[in-house]
């Protein structure tokens, strides 16, 4: 069962340049780490010029917005790397960070494993898994001062931050293959 819905997914989510033989990653192909690496620079460099250029706008780069870039650039056809995903994984999970921080007790490891733990789950629950949005929600409840006098900000700027990652991920792919990103909205 696990076999044949991998391969249903590995047809459909990679291309033939991505797809897994013997359960090893094929070589990606030169324009695929081209893409991967300027794609990864452009996003990342370009949200942290917004940052500095527009204070007012209290804009965040954080890590976890790092490993997104390189879903979006590396991995633009696998389920994680959608829109849908990316958007939906990291606000599902800086909400569920927000919440662990504002509500739970501070004991060791309690905020911090409810934060990864329960972002896991309400991601599967809303077909919204993206890796990366786990560490965002980690990142709410172990972030500075700074960040956690966000509060409910931390959403709408995590979102923000994503929306320009998007909106660069859908110019870049498809100036290369038209049409190529995203696979699915849904």
């Amino acid at each position: 069962m696990l076999r044949k819905g991998f391969s249903r997914w590995s047809k459909t989510a990679l291309s033939t340049e991505e797809k897994f033989a013997d359960g090893k990653q094929s070589p990606a192909s030169l324009q695929r780490i081209l893409i991967g690496g300027i794609g990864g620079f452009i996003s990342v460099a370009s949200l942290a010029l917004l940052v500095d250029a527009l204070p007012q706008l209290e804009l965040l780069l954080i890590g976890s917005f790092g490993a997104s870039a390189v879903l979006l650039f590396g991995a633009p056809y696998a389920p994680f790397s959608q829109p849908r995903n990316v958007l939906g994984g990291h606000l599902v999970s800086a909400l569920v960070g927000i919440l662990c921080y504002t509500y739970l007790p501070a004991l060791p490891g309690l905020q911090e494993g409810a934060a990864v733990g329960l972002a896991t789950i309400l991601m599967l629950l809303t077909r919204t898994m993206h890796p990366p949005g786990g560490a965002t929600g980690l990142i709410a409840v172990i972030g500075s001062e700074y960040l956690h006098a966000l509060g409910w900000k931390y959403l709408l700027l995590v979102a923000m931050g994503m929306g320009v990652l998007l909106l660069l991920a859908l110019i870049i792919n498809n100036l290369v293959k038209p049409g190529s990103y995203p696979q699915r909205w849904d």
